[in-house]
């Protein structure tokens, strides 16, 4: 079994922390241009913010949090998994509880980004970055390699 040094992944989750916050940023600054200047419903104004801050999150993450020199291609693909899952459910659920239900856009979009915080966190760690955790330029930069 592996020896997980405590400090460094506190370190990993709050640099993921921090990343989803800037991504978090981008998909609602980006959902509220849409919602708000361009009047899309929610649903859509949802997906294309979504997208958007995976695309910044996955290239902040994978460089800075994990340090992985993996294929890059084979992560996203990886990522594109998840989000195959989870796009659906949340864009169901934005359309379901705001559109149908009535209840703030805003506040449905905040509840999704703390699902997909918490979950896609997981998922990176264990599964798509699992073997490749602190092998680029940049860890072994911090190892004196």
């Amino acid at each position: 079994m592996e020896h997980i040094d405590r400090k460094k992944e506190l370190i990993r989750s709050l640099k993921f922390l921090l990343f989803s916050i800037s991504a978090g940023l981008v998909q609602m600054g980006s959902f509220a241009l849409f919602k708000e200047l361009l009047h899309w419903r929610n649903w859509p104004s949802y997906l294309l913010a979504l997208v958007l801050s995976v695309v910044w999150n996955f290239t902040l993450n994978r460089k800075f949090t994990f340090k992985s020199a993996s294929n890059v291609p084979i992560a996203m693909l990886k990522v594109a998994c998840y989000y195959a899952v989870f796009t659906p459910l949340s864009t169901l659920l934005e359309r379901f509880l705001a559109d149908i239900l009535g209840w703030n856009g805003y506040l449905v979009t905040a509840i999704n980004m703390a699902l997909n915080f918490v979950t896609e966190f997981l998922y990176q760690r264990f599964y798509v970055f699992r073997d490749s955790i602190d092998t680029n330029d940049l860890a072994k930069k911090e190892r004196g390699e």
